[in-house]
């Protein structure tokens, strides 16, 4: 296995009724720790019209976010990209590798609200189609001097991405996907599936064998670097981070349920409207160091994942409790974990 990385996703939703200004300055504090602590990439998601959380826009967060690093990655995990058009996402990100001297991650997924999906004008059966066409008109716009392409949605005419990104041929790719249809299509248009969070174990294990067939089929190994992200919190027992995180994690699943998050995964492990108990099963790293440490090591060991991406805070959380899980990870359980494997 590939030498072991590790990253933190401030997914940054906070109830409404909270100081957004405040946050920010907090979460401005969380990326200057890990950048310090040496953690590998920076991640932040994207969603519109994100009732009842307020949420900062992706890319105007990893924008900002570039000036307080100095070797962290900047993942872009995931851009919603059936809603946006390629050249717009291909300069955007151009731009900020050139700026962050070639550390953007490009991740790409579908989407499934229907929210987000008519603000953009976008049809659900045009998703798959939009995601697809977009990928490659993005990688041709960044390896390519002068891009004519006639999507279906798109058209360019003698196109150029107006500077082009550090990293040649051009940063990774990673695509997320939940259903097995989406994981085969991951292997088939990214540099690798970025396996999502929310699967229990036994799930993403079933989807491990999906995703080695599809890249089979493909003619394309399996990657070097193969990213995954997971729910994380860590204090002194496992007791004691069920006590601490479980008002704040069992919220979030909430909104994600009413979201509808839960009803895109497959099925007989589809549904977060369960007890607490039941929800954690299998899906999240929850404890001490040490019981933390053993269930990465035994993640990675059943998936081949080695690049850890964490989410350590939801919403209302305390920034204290936040960053005792940051600097127990960095001091405590990455070193367990690499010298595990």
């Amino acid at each position: 296995m590939s030498d072991m990385q590790f990253g933190l996703m401030i997914r940054g939703q906070f109830p409404q009724e909270e100081d957004m200004r405040k946050r920010f300055d907090e979460m401005v504090e969380q990326v200057r720790l890990i950048d310090k602590l040496g953690f590998a990439s920076l991640t932040k998601g994207m969603h519109y019209s994100s009732s009842p959380m307020q949420v900062l826009n992706q890319m105007v967060f990893h924008s900002r976010m570039a000036a307080e690093t100095k070797n962290l990655r900047h993942n872009f995990g995931i851009i919603l990209l059936a809603l946006h058009k390629p050249l717009e996402i291909a300069e955007q990100l151009a731009s900020l590798d050139v700026m962050t001297n070639g550390r953007v991650i490009f991740g790409a997924a579908l989407g499934y609200r229907e929210v987000e999906l008519a603000a953009f004008g976008v049809k659900r059966k045009e998703i798959v189609r939009r995601l697809s066409e977009n990928v490659d008109a993005i990688k041709r716009l960044w390896t390519e001097d002068s891009v004519s392409m006639v999507g279906t949605f798109f058209e360019l005419l003698d196109a150029s991405c107006s500077v082009k990104p550090i990293q040649r041929p051009h940063p990774p790719v990673w695509i997320g996907a939940n259903a097995d249809p989406a994981i085969e299509r991951a292997a088939r248009i990214g540099d690798c599936w970025y396996v999502n969070p929310h699967n229990r174990v036994d799930t993403i294990r079933n989807q491990i064998d999906v995703y080695k067939r599809a890249l089979e089929k493909f003619d394309k190994p399996f990657p070097a670097e193969f990213p995954g992200r997971r729910e994380c919190f860590v204090a002194a027992s496992r007791e004691e981070a069920i006590r601490l995180c479980k008002p704040y994690l069992a919220k979030k699943y909430e909104v994600y349920h009413a979201w509808g998050q839960d009803k895109v995964m497959p099925e007989g492990d589809n549904n977060f409207d369960v007890d607490f108990d039941d929800l954690i099963k299998d899906r999240f790293f929850l404890g001490g160091p040490d019981e933390v440490a053993e269930q990465i090591i035994e993640y990675s060991r059943e998936t081949g994942i080695n690049h850890h991406v964490f989410s350590v805070q939801w919403p209302g959380m305390p920034q204290s409790l936040a960053m005792e899980t940051i600097q127990l990870l960095a001091e405590e359980v990455f070193p367990k974990v690499r010298e595990g494997m």
